[in-house]
């Protein structure tokens, strides 16, 4: 019965290949970029009708005054339900619906979706178009071989990831979309390759740093205290001490690359004095000892670490600065925080994509944690829903790229598997 049922689903995934295509080069063809947020409702417009047309009640729910939300460039988020005849579970598929900034060195159109040697290219391909694609292709096919499933199956299509997620997923679990008792598993189509189930991720922690000094003439910097030359010495601090002590902490997270498996630290900018002059302006800086210098950091974290302890390394190298160099005074300012997060092995969704993985594939998955963060972090921390992994085709190595792509095969092999993982929790009650 079983494997009749999956030899079923299957063949109604190889035979929605060409809509799988389609509709992978339709998602890229609306350019959601974010900043700023374009053509939000737009996407979530032709996923209601297409949704829509497969049985699903879809809801439209905007992220009112989260960060970037305007009129100009409100922030759209669409959910759509389709209940089974019996009772039981709600498996949801997240997928967002926003991609970063083209950037240089395309040799195809970015969004085009160009379909070319088994590949479809463009912006938002691999990351994550492509996973949402499959997701849906994935859910019509199970619902056409099991229309008596038990429970629910849920897709959203969510804003602003790769912002925060804050006008997206953070959002939906504050209003309760991602409740324990309304949802119990969660797939998330991020591009980790198609024999990968990403259990979580590392924490996150940035801050902004300034240090102070004494305006002057530039001439006469002897009057004056440079801000500038203080946050030298916070970055020669670092280099002598902070960098070494991080390279040396290491975790038993699976993280990937291996070179993520370290706590590390970016310094993400340094603004250092006068403000960079405007468009057309041709003159020259004038002459002054800056008095401010700030720096913004980037600090990522191991589940061995605490918050605390990572909060203390930098205030107590910032500390330690100003009680051994004269005149050295700063601020420290926290921006972000999100608490690293890893999901048990034996958790129902793992297990289940596990068996699955090995179905299609013929070998165990690879468990790894990604070095950044995605929406799980606010599916675990807002929502309390533990139960909840990333797996999608794709590269990761291709998102954010020029030429980024989504083979069509890796599309169809992952729909098998987030396929057969809806018969294993809806299908067979």
């Amino acid at each position: 019965m079983g494997e009749a049922l999956t030899d079923r689903l299957d063949r109604a995934i190889a035979a929605r290949e060409h809509d799988l295509v389609t509709l992978t080069r339709d998602l890229i063809r609306i350019p959601t970029l974010n900043p700023p947020g374009d053509n939000y409702r737009e996407i979530c417009e032709f996923l209601e009708r297409r949704l829509g047309a497969s049985g699903f009640a879809c809801e439209f729910v905007r992220a009112f005054d989260t960060p970037g939300d305007s009129d100009r460039y409100p922030r759209w988020n669409l959910i759509a339900r389709r209940d089974g005849p019996r009772p039981g579970p709600c498996v949801h598929f997240n997928s967002h619906i926003d991609v970063v900034e083209v950037g240089q060195g395309w040799t195809t159109d970015p969004f085009g979706g160009e379909l070319k040697d088994g590949r479809v290219y463009g912006r938002g391909s691999c990351d994550m178009k492509g996973g949402l694609a499959a997701s849906i292709i994935a859910a019509e096919a199970f619902l056409e071989v099991c229309p008596d499933h038990a429970g629910a199956v849920e897709i959203s299509a969510t804003a602003d990831e790769e912002s925060g997620g804050f006008g997206g997923v953070a959002y939906l679990a504050e209003k309760g979309w991602f409740n324990p008792e309304r949802v119990q598993h969660v797939i998330i189509p991020e591009p980790l390759n198609k024999d990968h189930i990403c259990l979580g991720h590392r924490g996150v922690w940035w801050a902004e740093i300034e240090t102070r000094g004494e305006i002057a003439h530039g001439s006469m910097p002897f009057l004056g205290d440079c801000a500038v030359r203080h946050m030298g010495a916070v970055i020669s601090a670092m280099e002598a001490d902070l960098f070494p002590a991080l390279a040396r902490k290491r975790t038993a997270m699976p993280v990937i690359p291996p070179g993520a498996r370290q706590s590390t630290l970016n310094i993400n900018s340094v603004h250092g004095g006068q403000a960079e002059p405007g468009d057309g302006y041709t003159g020259l800086p004038s002459p002054v000892v800056p008095d401010s210098c700030r720096m913004v950091i980037d600090r990522r974290f191991l589940i061995e670490e605490s918050i605390e302890d990572v909060e203390a390394e930098i205030s107590g190298l910032l500390e330690g600065l100003r009680a051994t160099r004269p005149d050295f005074d700063y601020s420290l300012r926290e921006l972000h925080r999100v608490l690293p997060t890893m999901t048990d092995r034996d958790a129902p969704v793992v297990a289940t994509v596990a068996r699955a993985i090995l179905q299609v594939f013929g070998h165990e998955p690879h468990y790894v944690v990604s070095p950044g963060t995605y929406d799980q972090k606010h599916i675990d921390r807002i929502g309390k829903l533990k139960n909840c992994i990333a797996y999608g085709p794709g590269i990761l190595e291709l998102a954010h790229k020029p030429d980024e792509y989504v083979g069509v095969a890796d599309m169809l092999d992952s729909a098998r598997v987030m396929g057969r993982g809806l018969i294993d929790l809806l299908g067979n009650g």
